[in-house]
């Protein structure tokens, strides 16, 4: 209480002392090189360079932090999954699709793989949370894929006896199995070949030949 016998307002707490955007991308590098569960607090705030309060404080809990940085992984300028999904032909988007996952995963810049596929691979039953994420988050991205082949279908972009989703489900897979081959070692080269063999047995057509 002052001398005045009035008790003063509460301070207003003083501005955050670090960049959130910069924190949260060296969260991100965390949770790519470790996953969701290999990650711990301690990792986070030292890469970070915050305390656990500030922490909780800015981002919430462990989980909330995890999923703020695939927004941020998924929103990169070089994120090339749902840009791939504007270009004109069929072939063309599996192609910017694969293209850029064999240079995005092998990326010496950056841990190999892709982190929604490996981030919770292993997660056990407290981190169920974090884990059906992620697979909400592939599976928006195979309907996002499916929804622009049956447009393809339905443009003669495809051919008539061509399966949209089952096509959808096998460029995902293609693309989860580059993701984990990245992280074993493979380099930019090589997942370009399988890259290569996939569109190699494209049935839509081909730009060059329209």
């Amino acid at each position: 209480m002052s001398a005045t016998g009035v008790t003063p307002a509460p301070t207003v707490g003083r501005p955050r002392a670090f960049d959130m955007e910069k924190a949260l991308q060296k969260a991100l590098e965390v949770f790519w090189r470790k996953g969701y569960e290999g990650a711990s607090l301690p990792d986070l705030c030292e890469a970070m360079g915050i305390n656990k309060p500030s922490l909780y404080a800015a981002f919430g809990n462990k989980e909330q932090l995890f999923l703020k940085t695939i927004e941020l992984y998924e929103n990169r300028p070089c994120a090339f999954f749902y840009p791939a999904l504007e270009r004109i032909t069929s072939y063309e988007v599996v192609q910017h699709m694969l293209c850029g996952a064999a240079s995005a995963n092998a990326d010496p810049d950056n841990p190999p793989g892709c982190v929604i596929v490996q981030g919770a691979l292993a997660c056990s039953e407290s981190a169920t949370f974090v884990k059906e994420a992620l697979i909400a988050k592939r599976r928006a991205g195979e309907v996002a894929l499916c929804t622009r082949l049956e447009q393809a279908k339905a443009e003669g972009d495809l051919p008539a006896n061509a399966e949209p989703a089952a096509l959808a489900r096998y460029i995902l897979a293609v693309l989860q199995g580059m993701a984990v081959q990245a992280t074993s070692g493979a380099n930019c080269a090589e997942l370009k070949q399988v890259a290569e063999t996939v569109l190699a047995a494209w049935p839509g057509k081909r730009p060059e030949l329209e």
